[in-house]
């Protein structure tokens, strides 16, 4: 290996003479890398387990597949990046045998060891194989283990032979308390996690145990636990592959008596105390106090609302936390609840400075927040929240010398429950839920323009208990827009001129009021992640200046106070799947999709509700709006932030994920998509949405991306290379840059925080 080095130290040193660039570096890095011996600290007559294929043979279900058996395995081989190349093996292998070299040792710290073949560990893992094997119905099933050696590589091939699963044959109950047995059978059979001709499953029997003692433990059984329950299986049935089980519900068997029937518990008394030391009273009101709890005096005692009980404490955000404690009462069948509560300090204030730079303009932050978490002894929280920032703006000519100014003053007041008349006290306890009012005015000054916004919201968040989905509504939604000032060089630039190509830029420059009203809807497990969107506005005021006769201005369009109200209809929808392909390697795929359509009233979406593509989280060879609508292609860099902007948007993304080393993430990626205008503008030629020209105006990218994983949060960089350009010129910038690719006229870095999607 040291001779290795060098002889790649005398080419580096001879085209160090001759000509060197850049790029060569990473080639010369990666020839040493692949150059360097994965078993230099493989000892003689040991092996490299260099890797590890499973083949599964015979009937399967989705339960039993390669990515299932291959996690039993207990050693796996060494990571491989992207699923390729052994690099953190190969950065171990780079380092020396003195380890007193800090050298060395910061090569083994960020490498990895080899994998040496262990032959016990091997037999252990067949039969944790086979045991997955009977586990899910296979009685029959065999496993096999092959190894195939070369050097000191060895190559570990383990074969699952399944047979025909056994099915499930006669299933009989016999339940030794006779109350409990009532119960069970007057229950729903759909319900049963157990029928005749089911294919037999370990994991069946245990969950069956568990959902038996679930019922009985809502029921009032508080000592119940599933290890009274347990399973009898005859495989010798008359029919081949077949199970006869016998479920077998014990009684208590108490230590100073005979057998005795399970007890069913009510509940006698339900206390509240505070869980302060320093502080006796809990300072929330009693009706918040009863409908966060679920326990309820001469109810049957209930482990559903048990935890019910813990959940909806838990998200108040006064209470610090929760305690629950239950105490038998002796000779008899009745326990008293005991709930301690303790709360935090209501009121906090905050101060957080920042810097800013937009485009070479550097500024500065900073934000005060007040927050009362328990304003109304109901844990409704108050966030009052100022604003302030600067910029000092330099390199615009003709307008006057001032810098950016940034004021403004946001009020939240949120409520952990419904806030509406017409939801049942029933609803209110199935679901976790939030009623929020917002209040917001900000101030913005520019040397080309003022600009004042006024913002008002009142909405819902609710979730089902324990489902993966949560819905949000948008009751109201006021934005009033005023533009009291512009400057006289950027209106006679841009806005003078009625007939000039640029309305969508006057159109955002004009006071503008919106209302608007939506609904949204969000699923995620895990792996499968769906949202939607869906908001509308201006309908009423149409209706209401229909009927009432509003006046208009000269464009036709109809005035509230005076101003023009924006009517549009706007929904979106986003679905990302992730695929876990093993223990450090994983495909994203994403798609998402947007449609916008601005009528009646508007002739233009308003700027917030247009698209956008380009970005940390699009398409990632291009900066943020810095692609589309369709083939469109900017020509004044001060106002295309505005004309790169669209009615409809597709981003389809897919990603291969890989663990790296420490807590860096890896990252190969694919992206594409675009924005589109409905209407054919004048000043965004080359935007409209024509399905004929569809594929050819899709733009597309590759990359790679590293992740800094904390945990708790992601710190995210990103590479972004031009693959297909839409908004090609010429030989300059060729509609598929991929074939001839240009750091300098294709490359993009993005900076971000969490994962793309």
């Amino acid at each position: 290996m040291e001779q290795r080095i060098r002889k790649w130290k005398n080419i580096c040193t001879f085209a160090g003479r001759v000509t060197f660039k850049p790029y060569s570096i990473i080639i010369l890095a990666t020839l040493l890398l692949v150059s360097c011996a994965e078993t230099k600290y493989v000892p003689d007559g040991s092996y490299l387990l260099d890797d590890i294929r499973m083949k599964i043979d015979g009937e399967t279900n989705r339960e039993l597949n390669v990515t299932t058996a291959k996690s039993l395995v207990r050693q796996q081989n060494n990571a491989r990046w992207f699923s390729m190349v052994k690099l953190p093996l190969k950065v171990y292998s780079l380092s020396g045998r003195d380890t007193t070299k800090w050298g060395n040792r910061l090569l083994r710290s960020i490498g990895e060891p080899p994998v040496i073949y262990d032959s016990l560990q091997a037999r252990l893992t067949c039969n944790d194989l086979q045991m997955l094997l009977q586990n899910k119905g296979y009685l029959d099933g065999r496993v096999e283990l092959w190894t195939r050696t070369k050097g000191k590589k060895l190559w570990a091939y383990y074969k699952l032979s399944t047979g025909n699963p056994y099915q499930i044959g006669k299933l009989d109950y016999q339940i030794a308390d006779p109350v409990i047995d009532e119960e069970f059978r007057l229950s729903d059979p759909q319900n049963w996690g157990l029928h005749s001709g089911r294919q037999f499953s370990i994991d069946d029997l245990d969950k069956e145990r568990k959902r038996i003692a679930q019922m009985l433990a809502n029921n009032g059984y508080y000592r119940f636990h599933k290890e009274y329950i347990r399973f009898e299986a005859d495989t010798m049935s008359a029919d081949r592959n077949h199970v006869d089980l016998t479920l077998l519900l014990n009684v208590d068997h108490a230590e100073d008596s005979a057998d005795v029937l399970h007890r069913r518990y009510k509940i006698r008394r339900l206390t509240f105390q505070s869980g302060s030391q320093q502080d006796s009273v809990i300072h929330l009101r009693e009706n918040v106090l009863n409908e966060c709890c679920y326990i309820r005096e001469d109810a049957y005692y209930s482990a559903s609302d048990l935890q019910n009980t813990y959940n909806h404490f838990a998200r108040l955000g006064a209470v610090k936390y929760t305690n629950i404690s239950f105490r038998e009462i002796p000779d008899s069948a009745l326990l008293d609840c005991n709930i301690q509560l303790q709360t935090n300090k209501p009121s906090t204030l905050s101060f957080q400075p920042e810097g800013t730079n937009t485009a070479g303009d550097l500024g500065a932050a900073a934000t005060l927040t007040y927050q009362n978490r328990n304003l109304f002894r109901g844990s409704e929280s108050l966030t009052v929240e100022l604003r302030g920032a600067y910029e000092a703006i330099k390199g615009l000519e003709g307008y006057s010398n001032q810098d950016f100014i940034e004021t403004s003053l946001e009020t939240r007041l949120k409520f952990p429950r419904f806030i509406m008349p017409i939801i049942s006290h029933d609803t209110r306890r199935r679901v976790n839920a939030t009623s929020e009012v917002s209040l917001l005015y900000d101030m913005q000054n520019r040397p080309e323009f003022h600009r004042r916004l006024w913002s008002a919201a009142w909405r819902y968040r609710w979730a089902p208990h324990d489902r993966p989905y949560q819905y949000q509504f948008d009751v109201l939604d006021l934005n009033y827009v005023l533009m009291p000032w512009i400057s006289d060089t950027f209106y006679d630039l841009y806005l003078a001129d009625v007939t000039s190509r640029n309305a969508i830029l006057r159109y955002n420059y004009q006071d503008l009021f919106i209302t608007k009203i939506g609904f949204g809807f969000a699923y995620n497990d895990g792996r499968t992640a769906l949202k939607t969107n869906i908001e509308t506005s201006g309908n009423l005021l149409h209706l209401a200046s229909d009927l009432f006769g509003a006046a208009k201005n000269d464009q036709g369009q109809d005035l509230v106070f005076n101003i023009a109200y924006a009517q549009y209809v706007k929904g979106d929808i986003e679905l990302t799947r992730v695929i876990q392909l093993d223990y450090s390697n994983q495909l994203a795929c994403h798609v998402g999709l947007g449609i916008a359509y601005p009528y009646g009233n508007s002739m233009l979406l308003p700027f917030e509700k247009r698209y956008f593509s380009g970005g940390a989280n699009s398409l990632r060879g291009w900066p943020v709006r810095g692609i589309g609508p369709g083939r469109f292609k900017g020509t004044d860099g001060r106002i295309d932030f505005i004309n790169q902007t669209g009615d409809m948007k597709l981003d389809l993304n897919m990603e291969y994920r890989t663990h790296l080393f420490w807590k860096l993430d890896g990252a190969l990626f694919i992206d594409a998509g675009n924005i589109w205008t409905l209407r054919d503008y004048p000043d965004q030629p080359g935007g409209q949405f024509k399905f004929r020209n569809f594929l050819s105006e899709m733009a597309a990218n590759y990359g790679l991306g590293f992740r800094f994983n904390f945990g708790y949060f992601i710190v995210r960089f990103d590479l972004g290379m031009k693959a297909v350009n839409p908004a090609y010129e010429a030989e300059d910038e060729p509609h598929f840059p991929i074939i001839h690719p240009r750091i300098s006229r294709d490359f993009a870095f993005h900076f971000a925080v969490g994962l793309p999607f």
